[in-house]
């Protein structure tokens, strides 16, 4: 699949987002691949006053993916509008990430000016709590 087809429709899931109390929208898409198809999934993140209870776009995109049958995924976009620099997810989301996808596993990080920038996740988490390990 073509990258930017991934950072475009993680561009459009920013502007679904729900940021009424931060203003700091998000948008993700996540390339998933089971059954030989590629699919993306989307997310944006969702606040609510008691901040707690809002939700990320990352984990959005992937438990969107979780519930529709998805377990093979092979690359996020992660966007938002206000992040001067490339953003980076969360270490919540990190930690979920680290579920389902491995060390090499590519982000595409964008910035307020639509550009992005690819990393590996070990990069961006090196260490991941395991039950088992």
């Amino acid at each position: 699949m073509d990258i930017n087809i991934l950072q475009d429709a993680a561009t459009k899931a920013a502007t679904r987002a729900y940021v009424p109390y931060s203003g700091f929208a998000v948008g993700v898409a996540l390339l998933c691949g089971d059954d030989d198809k590629d699919e993306i999934i989307s997310g944006c993140n969702v606040e609510n006053s008691s901040y707690g209870l809002s939700n990320c776009a990352e984990r959005t995109a992937l438990f969107t993916a979780v519930a529709l049958g998805k377990r093979s995924f092979k690359a996020i976009a992660i966007y938002s509008p206000n992040a001067a620099d490339y953003l980076l997810p969360c270490g919540a989301c990190r930690q979920v990430l680290s579920e389902f996808v491995g060390e090499d596993f590519p982000f595409y990080l964008g910035n307020k000016q639509g550009q992005f920038t690819k990393v590996a996740f070990s990069q961006l988490f090196p260490k991941p709590f395991k039950i088992n390990e």
